[in-house]
């Protein structure tokens, strides 16, 4: 069987939770950081990083990867350079605000007039700026794996209070108009 390794708190393991909801698989809630679920990542993934799943003794890891590697095995349509592209930006906000996070769990001031920083920042407003002119213009209109991926990252962000999604109004109505959606509601990870 299909095995999903992950924790319910990760955006990049949540989009796949939410992309196999008519999947059989088993999901194996693993706590990251310490004790046997950190030994555990470290003998089947080098980089010691979720997602990862197993699949007849193969390991994949990467959430791209990993969505690219099912999207063939369940000969399921692939994704557009433009949708690709679209991903690479929510991604790229993602990994920001992921690193900002563990900075901020540090104990290290994010806020700091620092070069790192303020990359991580500028990324951050830039890629959430222009995703909400993109589906302003109505290009995001569908829920495949694009919007899968961009609520996921909008709806952890909040969940952290990474960010306010202030002056974000398409944004913010995009993650009410998804958020009743039964594997949405499924994965939630204030449960």
């Amino acid at each position: 069987m299909l095995k999903l390794y992950g924790s319910t708190t990760s955006p990049y393991v949540r989009r796949l939770r939410m992309w196999l909801a008519n999947v059989e698989h088993q999901f194996l809630n693993l706590q990251i950081f310490e004790g046997e679920d950190r030994e555990l990542l470290a003998r089947h993934n080098p980089a010691m990083k979720i997602p990862m799943i197993e699949d007849d003794g193969v390991m994949i890891y990467d959430s791209r990867v990993i969505f690219r590697y099912l999207s063939e095995k369940f000969h399921r349509q692939s994704l557009s350079w433009e949708q690709e592209n679209i991903l690479t930006l929510i991604d790229s906000a993602n990994d920001s605000f992921v690193q900002l996070m563990l900075l901020k769990r540090s104990d290290i001031d994010t806020n700091e007039d620092k070069l790192y920083f303020r990359l991580q920042h500028e990324r951050i407003n830039a890629t959430l700026t222009h995703l909400n002119q993109f589906i302003e213009q109505q290009a995001l209109k569908l829920w495949g794996y694009p919007e899968i991926c961009l609520y996921c990252l909008l709806d952890w962000v909040q969940f952290r209070q990474l960010h306010s999604l202030q002056g974000l109004h398409t944004l913010l109505d995009f993650m009410e108009s998804h958020q009743n959606r039964i594997e949405v509601t499924a994965t939630d990870p204030r449960q």
